[in-house]
This record gives structure tokens, sequence and C-alpha cells, in this order.
């Protein structure tokens, strides 16, 4: 039981730092709000995919994926935090981004293996969803550091207005991807509850 609340409670703290980094994506918004969002968004993902991982009992890939989805969002946080180059800091949101997406990708089999059920189906999409937004995050991110042969990368500036039609392509990778991750993470969480309740009942 105590599991099931931490594997629930997990789900929808992962969901909703997925949402909150979603909403810092929005290019109006002012870029110091834009990077407060996303760095509580990643610190409430991280979390979440931690007490999702310690939820489970011995090793599975399920576990271990959102092991490393914890690791990419502690990596996403560094880049928002330390004190390094504009490029670095890109690079590791990049690499952050990236690795989530890894992580997605390892927990998936566990639930392709499974009896098929709405749960099961849910938590696929769910999944799925998720890689597709960390993958188009990090793409994002690529295309803004390759439009900046000197290195002289502003960061997060793909989430900026831009005159450049290059930036503003960045710019509609990083927030369709953050959306997808989001409605991808909400969709998991929906389908934690479902197991939760049917396990109850």
């Amino acid at each position: 039981m105590e599991n099931q609340l931490k594997a629930l409670f997990g789900a929808w703290i992962q969901a909703i730092g997925t949402v909150t980094s979603a909403v810092g994506s929005t290019p109006s918004l002012n870029e110091d709000i834009q990077d407060s969002l996303n760095l509580w968004g990643n610190a409430l993902q991280g979390t979440g995919n931690a007490l999702i991982a310690d939820s489970e009992e011995g090793f599975s890939l399920e576990n271990l994926g959102n092991e490393v989805q914890a690791i990419g969002n502690t990596t996403v946080i560094a880049g928002l935090l330390l004190n390094v180059s504009e490029e670095k800091k890109l690079k590791l949101d990049i690499n952050g981004n990236l690795l989530q997406a890894v992580g997605g990708g390892i927990a998936l089999p566990d639930d392709l293996v499974d009896e098929p059920s709405t749960i099961r189906t849910l938590n696929i999409a769910g999944n799925v969803l998720q890689i597709i937004g960390n993958s188009l995050q990090a793409r994002g991110g690529i295309i803004e550091l390759k439009s900046n042969p000197n290195n002289q990368v502003k960061y997060k500036s793909y989430r900026e207005s831009n005159q450049s039609q290059e930036i503003s392509y960045s710019d509609s990778f990083a927030i369709n991807g953050s959306w997808i991750q989001a409605v991808g993470s909400v969709i998991s969480a929906i389908a934690q509850t479902m197991e939760s309740k049917e396990n109850n009942t």
C-alpha cells in the first residue's frame, strides 16, 4: 500500500512538474519567470521520478528508466543554476532532455510485455508522448546551438520572440515538445491513479 501511494504521489508530482515547465516555455513570459518555472518544473519532475523509482521493489526497467529521467531533470537544473557559459548551459539542457527521453525508452518495454488493458494502453501512450516531447525539446536546443556558429549562444533564446526564422523554428520545437511531454505525463498519472484504485478494490 505504501509503495502504491508513493508511486501515485510521484506520478502526479511529475505531471505537475511537466505542466509547470510547459507554462515556462511560453515566449510571452518574462525570461526570469520562464527560468523560475522551468527550474521548479524540473525539480518537481525529478522528485516525482525518484519517488516512482523508489516505489519499485527490486530491479525493473521501469525503475531504471525513472532513475535515468531523474538524472535528466537534474542535468537541466544544472544548466539553469551553474555559472557556466551560455553554450554549456544550452548543452546541459539538451543532454538533460535527451536523458529523459532515453529514460522513457528504457521504461517502455515493461508496459509492452504486460497483459493488454486500458491502464497499460494509457501507460504506453503517456510514456511515448513524453519520449517524443523530450526529443523535440532536445531538437529545439540543437537547432539553437547550430544556428550560432560562433558559439555566441543566448541560453533559452529558443523560447523567446526572435526575428530569425531559424530561432523561431527551434522555439516551436521547444514549446510543442514541452506541452507534448506534459500531456503524456498527465496521461501516465491518470493511468497510475486507475491502477491504484483497481488494486484497492
